[in-house]
């Protein structure tokens, strides 16, 4: 089975086979995660004091909300649910800011924005946006960031590093002037590690303060930090997963729009968001489902009534299989 759902580097880290000497589990780890915040402050060139390692970027997602108090929060509909649901669990009301298909699901306008965060404290958004694919402007955010100085703009930036403006485009560049902004980040999506779970929170050092108040303790493992002390050794392979889902995404698109009953929606990432018109849903899914192929049904994303679907940008191989299936399908 091919899995198209899962927006994951198809690649494999060219790292060495691991050597564990047992004995080392019976100390405990950092008690901070150092090893892994070793990795952000020599790869993205970012300060100690700004970066608070996690286990995986939900952590942070869910610590954000309780270690700030968050009592009211917009989110982007559709967007991913753990900005909802950690909101919630902390306590704040959620309020949904809808994107609009007839937009290409773009980010609202700063004035539709700032009209959302009059009774709000705080804006959760993706960059790029899951599962639309879609990108904020920086220069925008920013200016709302002036503009609300005491309002906290959180950035999760999961698949920045699968963008064309990569680095220039992240927010972890500017949250040393903007103490209100707050970017979560994740290891998981572009080294394909989600069972190790590293992630990052980067910040002001105030931020940080606060958040480390709230935190857990020993939230990172010790195996996670001793493969985080060698992803920096991957700066080639980084190149070439960059290189291939940059050409192979638009490689798709290209393809796509000679596909009538596809629509294409975003793309600035390693996925699309796709619209099936020629019936139910069911009929692509159980036609790539033949064919070994599994895509992820995106109807239960607020804002998504309709047929869509979303899928990962893979090998030339794997894309050329997927591709096969709209070929062969009858009329």
């Amino acid at each position: 089975m091919l899995d198209f759902s899962v927006n994951i580097t198809p690649l494999s880290l060219p790292l060495e086979p691991l050597t564990l000497d047992l004995s080392s589990f019976a100390r405990y780890p950092s008690i901070d995660g150092s090893a892994l915040r070793g990795f952000y402050v020599e790869r993205f060139g970012l300060e100690a004091e700004r970066v608070l390692a996690m286990n995986g970027a939900v952590e942070g997602i869910y610590l954000i909300p309780r270690a700030l108090g968050l009592r009211r929060v917009v989110v982007f509909a559709p967007s991913f649910h753990e900005y909802e649901r950690a909101s919630q669990i902390a306590g704040a009301d959620v309020v949904k800011l809808p994107l609009l298909d007839e937009e290409g699901f773009a980010c609202p306008s700063a004035e539709r924005i700032a009209g959302a965060m009059a009774d709000a404290d705080a804006l959760f958004v993706g960059n790029p946006n899951n599962p639309t694919g879609t990108m904020l402007e920086p220069e925008s955010l920013m200016a709302l960031a002036r503009r609300f100085p005491d309002r906290w703009f959180i950035v999760d930036e999961a698949f920045i590093q699968y963008t064309e403006g990569f680095p220039d485009n992240s927010f972890m560049q500017h949250v040393g002037r903007f103490p209100n902004i707050v970017v979560v980040h994740s290891l998981t999506k572009f080294y394909a590690l989600p069972g190790l779970r590293l992630g990052a929170v980067v910040a002001h050092p105030s931020v940080i303060g606060r958040l480390l108040d709230a935190k857990e303790p020993w939230t990172v493992n010790a195996v996670a930090e001793l493969v985080a002390g060698r992803l920096t050794e991957c700066r080639k392979w980084e190149d070439g997963v960059r290189t291939m889902i940059m050409t192979e995404r638009r490689r798709m698109r290209e393809a796509f729009e000679a596909i009538e009953r596809v629509e294409l929606r975003g793309g600035a990432a390693n996925f699309f968001l796709a619209r099936w018109h020629d019936g139910p849903l069911e009929r692509l899914t159980d036609a790539l489902a033949l064919n070994a192929i599994h895509v992820r049904d995106s109807r239960n994303f607020d804002g998504l009534e309709g047929e869509w679907f979303r899928f990962a940008v893979r090998t030339p191989e794997e894309n050329d299989r997927f591709l096969r299936v709209f070929g062969e399908m009858p009329a």
